[in-house]
């Protein structure tokens, strides 16, 4: 209907408009934004893609971040690049892996640290690949340290704190009052060794064998012992407060005042261990086995039980022994 002046009305088309005139829109994406993101790792900006980011591990945690059928991964800055807490330092060599599958680290970057990264991200393929490298990176040989302990009483204080060593046999040596602080001895054999008195605080010890082994009076805390086989082992009064022992193999292992406070033994075999006077409180024993266990005056107050196997016990716990 035309107004009386005769003129069209804005809010009606022209009679002679097209009645099918398209409506301007935005153009469709081409999918080259979903294609490429941007990374703040810690502060450091990198852009990669999708594809490099969840091709080469799909199941690692980074590629489900990032996966297209996810969530969105983290939040955002302010210029859209996905925040993430870590450090950066170590990121390069993680997204250059991600790129050709190989281990490229400068000199100044710490491979210790890239491994602790890949762990973190879950790049089991990146982390086998580093500890290949250590293995093959062994500065010290049994003989070098045969010669060294041989030119020494094992009353003196060798110092090999920090050092590489991962893979070495050093099975049935007198390695008594060592200083084996920071030093990495992942997959090293250390069965039937004699560690008394060493220190092995922060240790790497990561799959290491010391079935047998006496580490009498030993100071191990923070060390990562996860997943090592230290069956039958005399751990009498030794120091593992906050290590990491998940998945350890403790079987017939004599612990009489062992400190374990707050150390992570999750799903740990500890059959049949001595555990008098044993300082647990606080510790993660979840899906534990301690079956055939004596915890005589064992402190448990605070630990975490669930799932614990608590089967024939050689004594009975008390509730003072559990109660927080």
């Amino acid at each position: 209907m035309e107004p009386p002046n005769g003129t069209v009305s804005p809010a009606e088309p022209a009679a002679d408009s097209d009645p099918v005139a398209p409506i301007r829109t935005a153009p469709e994406p081409d999918g080259r934004a979903e294609r490429w993101v941007t990374l703040n790792v810690g502060g450091e900006i990198f852009t990669t893609t999708r594809l490099t980011l969840t091709n080469r591990e799909p199941n690692s945690m980074i590629a489900r971040m990032f996966a297209q059928e996810q969530l969105k991964p983290a939040e955002q800055d302010a210029q859209g690049a996905y925040l993430i807490d870590r450090n950066g330092h170590y990121f390069r060599p993680i997204l250059d892996y991600l790129r050709h599958g190989r281990v490229i680290y400068d000199r100044h970057v710490s491979l210790q640290g890239i491994l602790e990264e890949a762990r973190y991200y879950g790049l089991d393929g990146l982390a086998r690949q580093i500890q290949e490298i250590e293995r093959a990176d062994v500065s010290l040989t049994r003989l070098d340290f045969i010669r060294t302990l041989v030119t020494s009483s094992h009353t003196t204080e060798l110092r090999f704190q920090g050092v590489h060593l991962s893979g070495i046999n050093l099975s049935k040596l007198d390695l008594r009052n060592i200083n084996f602080k920071y030093a990495c001895l992942s997959h090293c054999n250390l069965s039937y060794a004699n560690l008394s008195w060493c220190c092995l605080e922060r240790a790497e010890l990561r799959c290491a064998n010391l079935e047998g082994a006496k580490l009498h009076s030993v100071m191990a805390a923070c060390a990562d012992l996860q997943g090592a086989k230290l069956k039958c082992c005399d751990l009498t009064r030794c120091s593992l407060e906050n290590a990491n022992m998940k998945g350890a193999t403790l079987e017939g292992s004599v612990m009489e005042g062992v400190s374990l406070r707050v150390a992570n033994l999750k799903s740990a075999n500890m059959r049949n261990c001595t555990l008098n006077d044993a300082d647990m409180a606080g510790a993660n024993l979840e899906s534990c086995d301690l079956t055939g266990c004596n915890l005589k005056g064992a402190n448990l107050r605070g630990a975490n039980l669930k799932g614990a196997q608590l089967e024939k016990l050689v004594t009975p716990v008390h509730m003072s022994q559990i109660d927080i």
